[in-house]
């Protein structure tokens, strides 16, 4: 076990049970855990400790209510979130499925009428999001998860924000994938629904 899931353990123990390492992304880090009071699989995503440390705790713990109230079908929802030790992070549900960055890669190309009905289906989840104010920020491929009945969710909602100013923190770091960035975002201009539709 790594030396990040032996302190989340540590920290956490009376919590989650934490199982594996399933993913590593460009802001966080990603553990299947067992969530011991509800008896559920989550997955728990912590912060790398360059973003935990530029953003603070208490700026994380109030941005990440935003995510806490969106309740759709195609969004995965936010289960719990919170601070251990200098570690920051937030749960949520775990997807039995793959990416839509997992499926590209084994299939290379969708059907039309397939790539149509996902694009709809995070299109209705971002129309949502966006009607509450709420603009996700980092839409990509890895950040759609496929179930395995062929349910499309919206993964990642966790460092979301409401619309506004794209800087994460003081120091400029900006959050958001180079490939799928739209310019506003990466000038640290005003975002609102059209950044994530840039993504999309």
């Amino acid at each position: 076990m790594t030396d990040l899931a032996e302190r989340l353990r540590d920290a956490l123990s009376d919590r989650y049970a934490i199982e594996r390492e399933v993913g590593q992304g460009g802001m966080a880090t990603v553990f299947l855990a067992h969530d011991l009071k509800h008896d559920r699989s989550v997955a728990l995503k912590v912060l790398h400790p360059e973003l935990a440390a530029a953003l603070g705790p208490e700026r994380f713990l109030r941005e990440i209510r935003v995510a806490a109230r969106l309740n759709h079908h195609h969004i995965v929802p936010l289960h719990d979130s919170g601070q251990a030790g200098e570690l920051l992070y937030y749960v949520m549900p775990y997807v039995d499925g793959e990416s839509l960055r997992q499926r590209l890669t084994r299939e290379k190309q969708l059907p039309i009428e397939e790539a149509l009905e996902i694009a709809r289906d995070v299109a209705a989840a971002l129309d949502y999001a966006h009607r509450q104010q709420v603009v996700h920020r980092d839409i990509k491929p890895e950040n759609v998860m496929v179930t395995e009945d062929g349910t499309v969710k919206v993964t990642d909602f966790g460092l979301a924000r409401s619309e506004g100013r794209s800087r994460l923190t003081q120091t400029g770091l900006i959050v958001g994938t180079v490939a799928y960035i739209a310019p506003e975002q990466a000038l640290g201009g005003e975002l609102d629904g059209r950044t994530d539709l840039y993504a999309l």
